[in-house]
């Protein structure tokens, strides 16, 4: 299905860095009034002064699923056509090196919070018989397994087979509703920066992750993976075995990990 963005008002959850500030101006570019959600309102306060278009800021922990609810409860009622759930991060090294509240915090925003906003942004558009909704997951939700970058591997599986399935139910039921997954490789933000690890030798910029991605959800792509050699990989991977695959991908993940 083909999504028409221009002038509608969207809700960009992680709008303070990264690919969801890209897509904040990127979309503003494009006429929508912003409904921006982060932790830290100083930026995108700062964000919202450079941006010629309306703009609604949020302060949510959105690892907390009260903090879901009260985004859900603010935005109802304002005629939001469309969700971007950008928000999340991965912790680098060896899983047993993390404490567990880490994994548990990454585990509730990375899964907990795309899915209670994607299900109640979905409760609130099914009556308009329109909307979409943008999940950002990985292509490291589309590889086998990621050591020394495991749980967040784990739980971008769980975004991009969930986005999926869930847009194949919404072409089903014919409601008007579009769902994608963006799955990105490596690309040129503050991530590595929170995972404690090397920042990436190669990658994408967010400004060309974000005008990809654009393209591909107005031409209604579900699965949207920017770059011809991530894309060349993930396909690579179908003529290994599942444990030679994650040997590989965690050799290469563990030389980034910081001394």
């Amino acid at each position: 299905m083909k999504v028409e963005l221009a002038g509608k008002t969207v809700v960009i959850t992680g709008a303070s860095s990264g690919i969801g500030r890209e897509f904040a101006r990127a979309l503003a570019a494009k006429g929508c009034r912003l409904i921006m959600v982060a932790r830290r309102a100083d930026r995108m306060r700062e964000l919202a002064g450079e941006l010629e278009v309306p703009c609604e800021i949020i302060t949510a922990d959105l690892s907390q699923e009260k903090e879901c609810d009260r985004v859900i409860e603010t935005i109802a009622g304002q005629g939001a056509f469309g969700l971007f759930n950008c928000a999340g991060f991965g912790l680098l090294g060896p899983t047993v090196e993390h404490s567990l509240e880490e994994e548990l915090s990454m585990i509730d925003l990375n899964i907990r919070a795309v899915h209670i906003l994607t299900r109640k942004f979905l409760d609130l558009r099914r009556e308009a018989g329109s909307g979409a909704i943008l999940n950002v997951a990985s292509a490291a939700g589309l590889l086998p397994a990621g050591p020394y970058l495991n749980t967040y591997y784990a739980t971008k599986a769980y975004v991009a087979s969930f986005s999926q399935g869930l847009a194949e139910e919404m072409r089903d039921l014919k409601n008007g509703i579009y769902v994608g997954a963006l799955c990105p490789g490596p690309v040129y933000t503050e991530f590595t920066q929170v995972a404690r690890g090397k920042e990436w030798s190669s990658g994408l910029t967010p400004e060309q992750v974000v005008a990809y991605a654009i393209r591909k959800m107005e031409k209604g792509k579900t699965l949207i993976v920017p770059g011809a050699g991530i894309r060349a990989g993930i396909f690579g991977t179908r003529f290994l075995s599942r444990h030679r695959a994650a040997r590989i991908i965690g050799w290469g993940q563990k030389g980034r990990v910081e001394e």
